[in-house]
Order: structure tokens, then sequence, then C-alpha cells
């Protein structure tokens, strides 16, 4: 079951004389295309007089319109939402056949809807600088503008920008840096003047601490936040609005919960409207609390629990030594990559480039782990119907009493270094070790492979083998 995240957001001006307010525009209510599910959504504004219509805009989002009737010493905006934090793929979706490869052109129909979303502010000359040293040769369109999302990413520093406004794509390029709306922006036209649409999104974003540090990979937070923040979204013909964080060089996905999605940014500022002039103390306060979480994979119970199952566990095996149950258990866990998990080799392939390598570092940290004295044997393990060969396996043995099997870990070499010895120093060394065992060498018997032997055997295969 998934994690259930209830967001608090406080935004409090308060007035050092009595202000008239303009209509105040509030686009805090989650856009009706937000993937992650909200469960609940409230809005409270004070003071309590005031008129308030909520509406839709030109482009789907909502919005609240308040009308406050008399001059005001404060306003007071208070969000709260709880949401369904289930991980979904942001890579779900079908593109068009027509609209796979870039370039390509929006079909007919279509155009005039998305006319809006294709006009792009005039190009200065670093933004023409930028588009002159992109590829133009045909590509994959997803491939194609995740590449431009990293692109933006590692080329536009983030910072923590507090005033008002967003910069143009000329600023943010000349400052190769900029807020969360200074990078979407700029993407934003830097797809459009390819032929994009492309849209401004201003929203959420809630980030967990992940359960466990990634062995590679972006590692996450290291604690629970939430925030304010903005990204970018493309359309593709088939696949719909996709969304692009050039903050993390990312597709969005669950932490992101849009709020509104505009053609320009100034439609998307989550609070608009005017006030008379006065001295403002403005306070603002953001924080996500984890309200319904049930064991799971990566953390699956807390010490209380597991003090139980092992209670019960003890309960179970008394029984069954009482009853003269003999049983032998064993496991066989499926591990997948966290980068290339859909490599040949983490699905139908028994072999591959990495997997060797990855399961040499895991052998190697159940061993500090378990058996600090143990020792590692690379070795042969199941040989199937059919294959030449017996797959590798990677063992781990040691005493029950303690005693130490193996010292010195690094006299093993690590899969994948190159070491430099030879089939002579082999042979010297299993001499050797003969004689420290104090027998004779003609013990040790050499070996190799004859190509012959197994070219004669595959001819005699049956021919569906």
């Amino acid at each position: 079951m998934s994690i259930k995240a209830a967001v608090y957001h406080l935004t409090h001006y308060k007035y050092d004389r009595p202000v008239y307010l303009q209509p105040q525009i509030i686009r805090l209510q989650p856009a009706p295309h937000s993937k992650t599910k909200v469960l609940s959504h409230s809005l409270r504004v004070s003071p309590a007089n005031h008129f308030v219509n909520v509406q839709q805009d030109p482009y789907g989002n909502f919005l609240t319109r308040f009308v406050f009737p008399e001059p005001v010493t404060e306003l007071k905006i208070e969000v709260d939402l709880v949401a369904d934090m289930t991980v979904y793929n942001p890579f779900d979706f079908f593109v068009e056949e027509s609209a796979e490869n870039w370039p390509f052109d929006y079909p007919e129909d279509l155009r005039d809807d998305l006319a809006i979303y294709r006009q792009a502010e005039p190009a200065g000359p670093l933004m023409q600088q930028l588009l002159d040293s992109i590829d133009r040769s045909p590509r994959n369109t997803v491939t194609f503008v995740t590449g431009l999302n990293a692109r933006i990413q590692q080329t536009t520093s983030y910072i923590v920008r507090m005033e008002t406004g967003v910069w143009s794509p000329e600023e943010t390029l000349a400052n190769a840096r900029g807020s969360c709306r200074d990078s979407s922006w700029l993407l934003v036209n830097l797809l459009r003047h390819l032929g994009f649409a492309a849209r401004f999104v201003s929203g959420y974003l809630i980030q967990l601490k992940p359960d466990l540090v990634a062995l590679d990979g972006p590692a996450g937070t290291d604690h629970d936040f939430t925030d304010l923040h903005a990204w970018c979204e493309v359309y593709l013909p088939g696949a719909g609005w996709i969304g692009l964080d050039p903050t993390s060089g990312l597709l969005t996905g669950e932490s992101h919960v849009p709020l509104a999605a505009t053609p320009h940014y100034r439609n998307a500022a989550p609070i608009s409207g005017f006030a008379s002039y006065a001295e403002v103390d403005f306070n603002f306060d953001m924080k996500v609390t984890r309200v319904a979480e049930h064991p799971r994979i990566t953390k699956p119970f807390s010490d209380e629990s597991w003090q139980r199952l092992d209670a019960l566990g003890r309960k179970v095996d008394a029984v069954l030594k009482e009853n003269d149950v003999r049983l032998t258990m064993g496991g066989e866990p499926t591990f997948v990559s966290i980068d290339d998990f859909e490599a040949d080799e983490w699905n139908a392939g028994a072999v591959g480039p990495t997997k060797r390598r990855l399961a040499d570092q895991l052998i190697r940290r159940l061993r500090e782990r378990f058996a600090p004295n143990g020792v590692l044997h690379h070795g042969q393990g199941k040989w199937y119907p059919g294959e030449t060969l017996p797959r590798w396996t990677f063992s781990l043995y040691w005493r029950l009493d303690g005693r130490p099997v193996w010292s010195d870990p690094a006299l093993i070499a690590e899969e994948g270094v190159k070491t430099g010895a030879t089939h002579e120093d082999a042979k010297r060394f299993l001499e050797a070790f003969a004689r420290n065992l104090g027998i004779t060498g003609d013990t040790i018997a050499e070996a190799y492979e004859d190509p012959g032997e197994w070219l004669l055997k595959e001819a005699n295969l049956p021919p569906n083998v």
C-alpha cells in the first residue's frame, strides 16, 4: 500500500494599516490533470468577510476568486491536502507513430488548439546560440525531449530566488543559473523554438525520504519536505502532456502535484492580486506529514513488530520440534539493476555485461555483514539442459564456531579488475599450494579447451536445439 502525505501550506500577509485588496486570484487547488491522486483538499482564507467564487480558467485549471468589500489588516491563506503517493512509471505512454521521431508536425486538427502553446519569445543571441548547437538530424522524439531537459539541468545551476517574477530565457542563459521557474520558462521557450507545444506549470513538490539509500544513481532527499515548484510540460501526440522538470533533469512523477498549467507563467502564479500601499510582514510555512504508512518491502516492520514476529516464529519452531517435523528452507531472491532494469540481463538473459560485477560487490558486502572471516568462492553453479556451460556461482562459506576460514579478502581479486595474472602464475600457485599441503605435484591436472570436440558435439545435436 502507498504512503499518504498531508501537506500544510500557509501564506500570511500582515499590514501596518488597513488596506484595500483588489480581487485576489488563488490557484492552490490541484489541477484536473494531476496524476497524483489527491484524497482531500481544503482552502481557508481570512478575514472571513469576503465573497468567493470557484472557477476554471480558459486552460481548465481551478482558481478561486476572493473579493474583500472592506479594508483589511491581514490576508491569511491556508491549504491542507492529502496526496496518495503511489509510485507510477512516468514513461507509461505511447507516442503516435507519426510523432515517434523528431522533427514531426502536429495533426491538422490539433494545430489551432495548440497554437498558443507554440508561440515562443523572440530568440536573443544566447538562445540562438543554444538553438544552433542542437543537432537537427532525425531522432527518437522521447529521447530528444528528455535530452533537452537534461541539458538545461546540467547547464543551469539551481538557486533559490525569493524575488518575484521570472527571468527571460536570455537572463537565465547569461547567468547560467536560475530558480525552478526560470529554468522551466527557458525550457518552454526552447521546446517552442524547436516546434513543440509546451506549457508552464506551477505546483507542489512533495519529496519523501527514501527507505533505502541508492547504491548507484541519485540518492534522493535526506528528509521529508514540500515546496512550491515549477516545471514544464510538452505535448506529444498519443502521449498527451508529458512533464519535464529541468531542476532535476527528470520526468515528473508522483512527487509533482500541478496547480496550474498555462501558456504563460503570469497566469500560473499561485496567488495574484493587488493591494493599496502598506508595509507588509510576510510569513510563509510549508510542511508535509505522513498520515498513513503501511509495511512495505523496503521498510517492512518496526522493531516492536519484529520482536512479535520473532516470538511467534519461536513458538512455531517449538511446535515443529515437539512433533518431530524436520524442514529445510531455502531462499532465492531476485535482484534487478536500479539504473538499467530494462536490459536483457535483468529480464530474460542469464548473463550480461554488468551482472557478474554487481554480484561480486553484493557477495563482498554480505561477507562484511554476516561472515567477515568467511571465504569467497567463485565457481560453477547449475548446468541447465541445452546450455554448453554451467552457470557461474559466487558462494560464501564460514564456520559456525566463529573460527576464521579466510582472513584477507584483498587476496581474492575483484570482478572486472585486471590483475595481469597468467596461466603460468596459476601453475606456480598450485604447485606451492600442493607443497604446503604436503602432497605431490602430480595431483595437479592441466586443463584446456578443445574446440574440435565441442564442434563435433554441436554437429550431433538435433536441429531444434
